[in-house]
């Protein structure tokens, strides 16, 4: 397991291997950054024991998948009712690309962690379920009470690597840049309503939704 202060430096080396893309990406607002899609921007070292949580919660590395991952956190009962309700809200075909590009994502970021000399750790067992699920939530909310999907991915895999996944998912020919932007408005929608389903009632919802 590598420590804190090498998870700083190679989170500030993801930032720098990406070139001017992580800020170009990013816009000033006064002394705030702003994410592609909304939100402020974490800079500082991963959460890598919570990636490592999530990911085995979907299955592992090899056979990573979201779907899985949220039965997984909340039980089937609520994500089908949840799916079902997304669904309604953006399109069966949104919401299926959605997942895809989710599971790209998660995928992409561990390529770019990889080849960042980064190794998960082992996955805390106590950090399963529901928990792991408030803790997502949690590391997602900003500071003005709003969870934004860009504040919980810059702190899951680092600032850099996000924006490098988002391009990748942009590039990627069976994606695409409607696909990135959908990923993260039906990502905003759906940690919300996983907030309020596990009590977090002052959570608000991203204006991207």
């Amino acid at each position: 397991m590598v420590s804190i202060r090498t998870l700083a430096a190679i989170a500030a080396a993801a930032a720098c291997s990406v070139g001017s893309v992580a800020y170009a990406d990013s816009m000033m607002s006064g002394s705030a950054m702003q994410g592609r899609f909304g939100g402020p921007v974490y800079t500082g070292a991963p959460a890598l024991t919570v990636t490592a949580s999530l990911v085995a919660a979907g299955g592992g590395a090899t056979h990573y998948s979201t779907a899985a991952a949220l039965v997984s956190m909340v039980g089937k009962d609520t994500v089908n009712a949840e799916v079902g309700k997304l669904q309604t809200q953006y399109g069966k075909a949104a919401v299926t690309q959605w997942l895809t590009t989710f599971d790209f994502a998660v995928n992409d970021s561990l390529k770019h962690a990889t080849a960042a000399g980064v190794m998960l750790p082992a996955p805390d067992k106590m950090l399963t379920g529901k928990d792991l699920a408030t803790t997502l939530v949690k590391a997602g909310t900003a500071a003005d009470g709003t969870f934004q999907i860009e504040f919980l991915l810059d702190k899951a895999v680092s600032h850099g690597i996000h924006n490098a996944v988002m391009d990748d998912i942009d590039k990627d020919p069976s994606l695409g840049k409607h696909a990135d932007l959908m990923y993260h408005t039906i990502s905003n929608q759906a940690f919300y309503d996983l907030a309020q389903a596990l009590g977090a009632k002052s959570v608000k919802l991203a204006s991207l939704h």
